[in-house]
């Protein structure tokens, strides 16, 4: 049985850990309130741009834009986004694990695969592999639209110089404060969009007819296009920062209370060191009266 001592010095830095675990399970709270909003004001936001686009697309009679050129798909471009921080369960191993997936799947038909990553735990990941084409890192805790365009100008020119035929993108989508889970899109070529509704034909055809545009469609696709890959991107980007929050919070959470069932048992431990202590003692004692008498 481990001495008295060691139980109590480690009943202590448990006791820390439980402190440190409990602090960061508030902050990460704190966070998830401001990351959830920005993340929810912005959801209509980029509806209303696909509706859009939706519209626009439905009323086009040519795709000759760049970047709705459909080509034999030889060479695909994998966007991973992950936070820049740890501590948060198996959120970024999960969207990691997506990512290798797709790899493989692309892989395995002859594709060839690069990676471009948003988030330093993605980075230290496909550095390794030898596949990777640009990183950005240290972004993902004060990330900008500005960080978002910059991103999309990069995809756009490889994706133009031919140097990439598709271009999807992995990250963790916010479900809700305990579910959180990857999702792949692909964000080029742009693809026409159509309502996945019911009633999708016939709203398209009245969207079709409902509304005259000036310029053509074409023109204004032209300049819309990259703005939507903008709008997709800081979309995904906000919603990987507040999955991070909610991920580190549940994590931190779990830890607390795993630290809070160690203690129990170490205190148990230690009581029966502490009792085992007292009766080797006692016995001790006893002898030495009995020898005594005699």
């Amino acid at each position: 049985m481990p001495g008295l001592k060691d139980v109590k010095d480690k009943i202590n830095g448990v006791k820390k850990t439980a402190q440190i675990t409990k602090a960061m399970n508030m902050v990460a709270s704190a966070k998830l309130r401001g990351a959830q909003e920005k993340m929810e004001r912005f959801r209509p936001y980029a509806s209303k741009f696909a509706k859009a686009m939706s519209d626009l697309s439905s009323g086009m009679e040519s795709t000759d834009l760049p970047l709705m050129e459909k080509r034999d798909v030889r060479k695909v471009e994998i966007v991973v986004v992950t936070s820049d921080r740890g501590l948060c369960g198996s959120f970024n191993a999960n969207i990691i694990k997506a990512a290798e997936k797709l790899r493989k799947q692309y892989e395995g038909e002859g594709k060839t695969v690069s990676f471009v990553t948003v988030g330093k735990k993605a980075s230290q990941v496909f550095k390794r592999s030898g596949k990777l084409r640009a990183q950005y890192n240290d972004i993902m805790s004060t990330f900008q639209m500005f960080n978002a365009r910059e991103i999309s100008q990069n995809l756009i020119e490889n994706f133009i110089n031919g140097e990439s035929d598709q271009v999807d993108i992995v990250y963790g989508r916010f479900y809700s404060v305990a579910i959180q889970r990857p999702e792949r899109r692909e964000l080029l070529p742009i693809q026409p969009i159509v309502d996945a509704g019911h009633d999708g034909e016939q709203e398209k055809k009245e969207l079709k007819g409902s509304y005259t545009y000036e310029p053509d469609p074409d023109e204004i696709m032209e300049v819309l296009q990259p703005l939507f890959l903008n709008v997709q991107l800081y979309h995904a980007m906000l919603e990987v920062g507040a999955s991070e929050h909610a991920a580190r919070m549940t994590a931190m959470d779990n830890a607390t209370n795993a630290c809070k069932d160690m203690i129990k048992q170490l205190t148990m431990l230690y009581n029966k060191a502490r009792q085992a202590a007292v009766t080797s003692e006692l016995m001790d004692i006893v002898g030495g009266a009995e020898a005594l008498k005699g």
